[in-house]
């Protein structure tokens, strides 16, 4: 069962595959939704100039440049690398009415966006992403 009503995405494997692919953790969170633990990420914290793409396939979704500190226990970004490079999707699950945001490319789950929370960034926009689903490539 595709992710997306009504898309198809570029990289299609079967659950085996990303099985076999990816370790528990990472496929809890990209492919079952789950949430990595705040404070607990490798990226919270990173400083590091590069690109982040999906743990999952590889494509381009995030830039340092667009990272912030939102002190909420994951990477938070202001905006994506580009306007297709994710999805987004209403998530009623938990009780809570929320933006889910999926790699457009394999469908993975990243995390949720927010709105409106008073962040001095050009979208005022918070991209909280599970730092399990990115994987920093480093132009420095």
């Amino acid at each position: 069962m595709d992710p997306v009503a009504g898309t198809t995405p570029k990289i299609t494997k079967s659950e085996q595959e990303w099985r076999e692919q990816l370790s528990p953790a990472e496929y809890a969170v990209l492919r079952q939704a789950a949430t990595e633990p705040p404070w607990s990420g490798e990226y919270v914290d990173t400083k590091k100039v590069g690109v982040y793409e999906c743990r999952a396939c590889g494509a381009e979704l995030f830039r340092s440049e667009t990272k912030f500190e939102s002190h909420c226990g994951w990477p938070s970004f202001y905006d994506p690398a580009c306007s297709d490079a994710v999805i987004l999707r209403e998530d009623r699950s938990h009780g809570m009415v929320r933006t889910e945001v999926l790699c457009a490319s394999c469908h993975s789950h990243l995390g949720h966006v927010f709105e409106g929370e008073g962040f001095p960034t050009p979208t005022d926009q918070r991209y909280c992403i599970n730092s399990i689903a990115l994987r920093l490539v480093p132009t420095e």
